[in-house]
């Protein structure tokens, strides 16, 4: 008679009864203060947005050197990003957000007191160091704290809570700067950073049963993490090779690099001098017209959000529909008699420009069925180089043929305007050709994989996708 099977171990405390995230109020904790703490980043980063014409004066610099505030920052953003998501994998999300939340505040702190341009610059690249500890390490905390089928929506979410941020910087800290200054504004904000650092240090965890402690503790097999992660850790170079690979990662990436920018580009800096110098607006009306940016990003990141956890299929539609929309839109304002459309015309663009944000996110839903658990933070890192990259060559183009077309004195002119903004083609047409062209070799592997036995890499298929 053959001996009785083994019943399987319990699952730990918190866990799921399969042994996957639990979700829940923890996980929603969890969640909630990494989300605190991007939303954070995204004031800092956006505050140069609705500064931009302050900074101009504060320094004395011109278009050229005023975007490199802007590039310096989204530079070092980008570089650090694979860097992050290695880290994220190997010492977890809350000790990479602590050290984001440090960097943040010190960056932001330099900036509020600094007189001269070159100071200034150094503490925007910190500040950027400090922003790329973020998004990648809320990502990871979702992935950890809740079901797969969930991502989709949660990642969504959290792009609104970072909108947040942005919304404060445009309807809250526009009107703080004209009425307290340069310094008493910039460091509040950056006082902020201690009371969500306290946040993080006392409350976070980076997944269901581990302490509330900074400090490493071996690992049981009780432990969700010991059994999701591989004992031995794979080298960092085949780890970003390995990612690097899967066609669904490339794919996240340019899909990523394509609709993110427009909008990014406009809210971080140029949005501000366009409404106000090129379209004579006042700063009021300008704010307002910022936003509707925001809030319009808001409403597309919920729906997005809920159609690609129902219905995959739908990514590439959204995103195909979202730049060639951008790119119309961009055509008729940039083609108006004058340089001045009307501001029926400037309210739908900017509008339209909301679902930028939003689609970039589903550029995550390529790379995250792609890859296993134990790389997820590495193939975020790769995506969110992609927007951060093309942000950073439009913001150089811009205040390059801003400069080139100033008109009598150096003013920029409506025509100044409108000849920089045709620059938003180059990186949309390359990457709108990245995307044609990788897509059905992605879509190919992801078939292979939804076929593979349900068991790889130690992980449930089903979980996987």
């Amino acid at each position: 008679m053959p001996p009785p099977r083994s019943a399987s171990p319990p699952a730990p405390p918190g866990a799921a009864p399969d042994g996957g995230p639990p979700g829940g109020r923890a996980a929603w904790l969890a969640w909630g203060i990494g989300a605190c703490v991007y939303a954070l980043a995204v004031v800092h980063r956006t505050s140069l947005g609705v500064a931009g014409l302050d900074a101009a004066d504060r320094f004395g610099v011109g278009a050229s050197a005023l975007s490199a505030f802007s590039i310096l920052q989204v530079l070092v953003y980008a570089a650090m990003q694979i860097p992050v998501g290695l880290l994220v994998d190997r010492l977890g999300p809350r000790r990479v957000l602590t050290f984001g939340v440090v960097l943040l505040t010190a960056g932001q702190l330099g900036f509020a007191w600094s007189s001269a341009f070159a100071p200034a610059l150094v503490c925007r690249a910190v500040l950027g160091c400090g922003d790329a500890m973020t998004f990648v390490s809320v990502l990871r905390l979702a992935a950890r704290w809740f079901p797969a089928r969930r991502n989709p929506m949660v990642a969504q979410i959290t792009g609104m809570v970072g909108l947040s941020g942005n919304l404060v910087s445009t309807a809250v800290l526009s009107r703080v700067l004209h009425n307290r200054g340069w310094t008493a504004t910039f460091t509040s904000t950056a006082l902020l950073g201690l009371v969500v650092l306290a946040l993080v240090a006392t409350l976070l965890r980076d997944a269901p049963g581990q302490p509330r402690r900074l400090r490493g503790r071996p690992r049981t097999a009780a432990d969700p993490l010991a059994r999701r992660a591989p004992r031995a850790r794979v080298p960092v170079l085949p780890q970003i090779r390995a990612a690097w690979r899967e066609p669904g990662t490339r794919l996240g990436m340019w899909v990523h690099f394509t609709t993110q920018f427009p909008g990014n580009v406009f809210g971080l800096l140029w949005g501000m001098p366009y409404l106000v110098e090129g379209q004579r607006l006042p700063r009021s009306t300008a704010a307002g017209l910022l936003t509707l940016l925001v809030v319009s990003s808001m409403v597309c990141g919920l729906l997005f959000g809920q159609l690609v956890s129902r219905r995959p299929g739908a990514r590439t539609p959204i995103v195909l529909a979202v730049v060639l929309g951008t790119g119309a839109l961009w055509a008729a304002v940039l083609a108006w008699p004058g340089g001045r459309p009307p501001m029926w015309l400037l309210v739908v663009l900017i509008a339209f420009m909301g679902s930028n944000g939003a689609a970039s996110l589903v550029g995550f839903e390529y790379a995250r069925p792609a890859n296993p658990p134990e790389r997820l933070g590495t193939a975020s890192g790769i995506v969110n180089v992609g927007g951060f990259v093309a942000t950073a060559v439009t913001l150089l183009g811009i205040g390059v043929l801003l400069d080139a077309a100033a008109g009598p004195g150096g003013a920029y002119t409506a025509g100044s305007y409108r000849w920089a903004f045709c620059w938003l083609y180059a990186p949309m047409l390359l990457g709108l050709a990245m995307v044609v062209r990788l897509r059905p070799a992605a879509a190919r592997r992801e078939a292979e994989r939804a076929a593979a036995p349900p068991v790889a890499a130690g992980v449930p298929a089903a979980r996987r996708r």
